[in-house]
Formats: C-alpha cells, sequence, structure tokens
C-alpha cells in the first residue's frame, strides 16, 4: 500500500494526538464491563492562577478587605462556612456538598522558592518537582508507569479530556491519552484509510516510521474502547452546556459505565484576572460549579460518589492587595478543593494563610504540594508516592 507524504503527515497528526495511548488499552475492548470498584481521581486544573483569596473568603480580616477596597467579596454575599471564612457566592453547588461533609479544603498550598511565571510554575505543579529542577515527566505519567508496570485490562490509566496531553500525564515510559471528543476521536481512528494503514504495520516493522504504524495500530483499539464505554451508560442527569460541563459529562459517563480508567485531568480557565477580576473569575467559577454540581449528582445515580475524589489546583495564587486596574497579579500560594464521598475529614482542613504575615506581599505557603500528591497517591490511588515523587513527603488526613 502506497502512502502519500501528505496523507502521512494528516495521519501523523491524529496519532501524535495519540502515541500517549498506553498499549494496555488494547485489551480492554474484550473485558466484560463491570460496576466501578476501584477508586477515581478527578484533577480540575484551573489554568491561569486563580484567586484564592477571593475563593475561600476571610470575611472577618480587616486586612483583606483594606488590601481589596474595591474587589473583595463582602460578607453579606459570600456564603458562610463558619464565622470566619466564607465561600465565593458562584459556589452555591459546592456550598451544600461541604454542608453534607462531602468538601475538604486545604489553605496555604504552595513549594519553596515560588515561580511566579504561568507556564514555569505550572510545570513545577504537573512534573512534582522543586523549583530548582526541570523534570521533563508529570506526577500521573510517573504513577502510570510505576503501577502499570505489567498492565493488562485490570491495571490503572489515565484520561485528559483535551485535545493535547499536559505533562503532568507523560510518563518516562507510559502515557495517558488526551481525547477532547470522543465521537470524533472514534471516527478519526477508525476511518477506511486509517484501518488499513494500521492493518499494514507489521509490514513496516523495519521501517523508520514503525512505531508511528504500531501507535495508530493501538490508537484504533483504544478509540473502540472508549467510544464502547460513551455508549453503555445513558445518564438521565442534565449538565450545563458550557466547556467545563461537556468535559464533566464525557467523565461522568464514562465512570457510570464502569470503565477502567483511573484518572481523568480537565482544565477550565483562563483565570489570569489582571483587569476587572470579579467578573470574570465570578463567571468561571460559577461555571465550575454548575458542572460539579452536574457531575456530583451524576455520580450518586451511578453508585460512584464514594469511590471518585475530585481534586482541584492552580499554578499559584493571586497578590493580597489588587492592583490598579481592579485585578489582581501574580502570587505564591494557594486553596485546594477535595469533593468525594468518600472523605475522611471534611471542612476547612487547616488555617487560612496570615494576611498579616507576608513575604513581599504574597502569602506564604504552609503546605507543600508534594505532601497533598503523597496523601492522594498513597491513601487514594494506593500506590507508593516515594517511588513516584522521590521522596518520602508525610500525607494528610483528609483521605
Amino acid at each position: 500500500m502506497s502512502l502519500s507524504r501528505r496523507k502521512f503527515i494528516q495521519l501523523g497528526s491524529l496519532a501524535s494526538a495519540s502515541l500517549f495511548v498506553p498499549e494496555f488499552l488494547k485489551g480492554f475492548e474484550f473485558n466484560p464491563i463491570q460496576k466501578n470498584g476501584h477508586k477515581v481521581l478527578i484533577i480540575v486544573q484551573l489554568s491561569g492562577g486563580n484567586d484564592g483569596l477571593n475563593t475561600v473568603i476571610p470575611y472577618r480580616n480587616d486586612i483583606y478587605y483594606k488590601s481589596r477596597p474595591s474587589i473583595g467579596i463582602k460578607r453579606e454575599v459570600a456564603l458562610q462556612l463558619n464565622d470566619d471564612t466564607g465561600l465565593n457566592p458562584g459556589l452555591k453547588n459546592i456550598k451544600q456538598l461541604y454542608d453534607e461533609g462531602h468538601v475538604s479544603i486545604v489553605n496555604g498550598v504552595g513549594y519553596p522558592h515560588p515561580d511566579r511565571s504561568h507556564f514555569r510554575s505550572m510545570d513545577i505543579w504537573q512534573s512534582a518537582s522543586t523549583s530548582g529542577e526541570l523534570v521533563t515527566s508529570g506526577w500521573i505519567g510517573r504513577y502510570i508507569d510505576n503501577a502499570c508496570a505489567d498492565c493488562n485490562a485490570h491495571n490503572s490509566i489515565a484520561l485528559e479530556i483535551d485535545d493535547t496531553l499536559s505533562l503532568a500525564l507523560k510518563g518516562e515510559e507510559k502515557n495517558a491519552i488526551a481525547v477532547e471528543d470522543i465521537n470524533r476521536f472514534y471516527s478519526a481512528a477508525t476511518n477506511n484509510y486509517f484501518k488499513k494503514l494500521a492493518a499494514h504495520s507489521d509490514e513496516h516493522r523495519e521501517h523508520l516510521a514503525g512505531y508511528l504504524y504500531k501507535t495508530m495500530r493501538e490508537t484504533t483499539s483504544a478509540a473502540k474502547y472508549i467510544y464502547a464505554q460513551s455508549k453503555i451508560y445513558n445518564t438521565t442527569q442534565a449538565y450545563p452546556n458550557t466547556q467545563i460541563g461537556k468535559k464533566m459529562k464525557t467523565i461522568g459517563t464514562l465512570i457510570g459505565s464502569g470503565s477502567e480508567t483511573r484518572v481523568y485531568y480537565v482544565s477550565h480557565g483562563s483565570f489570569d484576572t489582571h483587569v476587572n477580576q470579579a467578573e470574570r473569575q465570578d463567571k468561571l467559577l460559577e461555571q465550575l460549579d454548575e458542572a460539579m454540581g452536574a457531575l456530583v449528582a451524576d455520580l450518586k445515580l451511578s453508585g460512584n460518589f464514594d469511590n471518585t475524589l475530585v481534586m482541584t489546583f492552580s499554578e499559584f495564587g493571586r497578590r493580597v492587595a489588587q492592583n490598579a486596574s481592579s485585578g489582581t497579579d501574580h502570587g505564591t500560594a494557594n486553596n485546594m478543593f477535595f469533593i468525594s464521598g468518600g472523605l475522611k475529614k471534611a471542612g476547612i482542613y487547616n488555617d487560612l494563610s496570615d494576611l498579616g504575615d507576608l513575604d513581599e506581599d504574597d502569602l506564604k505557603y504552609d503546605v507543600d504540594f508534594k505532601n497533598v500528591y503523597a496523601t492522594v497517591l498513597d491513601n487514594w490511588l494506593s500506590v507508593s508516592s516515594k517511588e513516584i515523587l522521590g521522596k518520602k513527603y508525610s500525607p494528610l488526613t483528609f483521605i
């Protein structure tokens, strides 16, 4: 079969987005589907640096309002968590989940010698490195390497609901898969030309493009499995018609189908609110909240809420003081949300950051994010965090 340069490039583009398909996905299409019995992790990346101080609000702190005379959220509109703390008014569903004992909030999360560059700080968070290291693999990617040394159909996999794969999901040996539209992915991977090319991959084993042919074949298998899984569970839960809502619907559908996927990864934003922050952040948080409310309702319907943990993070928080454009500039420490029916300790996990004790006008971190990752790896995904993070970090106790 001849292969034109143009067609090869077209197919290569499809495969390049799928070079992150673990080989063990191939076996899934032959396995009977059963209700999830394993733990599932959903990571929500709040891209751009979400302002944690206007998300979890210290509404009895005078420094907060003096630092933010026009963008500080008033106590009367904040959603009260306790006498000192409230939530952004756009987080109504999360507030209800908090009241039900399904939310844990960890404050002051960051790392030593913080970097205020979006790209560099995101790399640090996604690779679980220190600010002085350059690491080219991600913490979830290394989880795949560690947990799937001898993968079969019952071992863990990871899936990013997007058209490109984030560093967090790239391992040293194996990678996750990134797919934004399951139907389009399936259609592209199973078109006649692609199938013929994949079928002839053995003929090109010695060719320089052999690895690409092999990946195409595995991509076809993965696409069939994911597509089949997406058709098993027909939810009755309505999701918002937003980008994050559609992503959460995909995740809820796959979890409800009994998919073997262990980790899902989505991004939402951008929260880079240098100008007129209030309107933009409030809208993004409201979109997140609506999608989260629908997802949790769906997980409850399918009986998977107790075995699912949702984790939010952002590459950094914002400065304590507002800027001259009614916005906030890049900061350091931030809060993280954990939502699940299986929490051991719900509520506000630790004290809010001290606004009277700043480091160059920024919040000081109290919890290293790698301790949080160790918590998730050791206590939720049941793998050795030391093997993945490179050293032992003491886990927290909310799960």
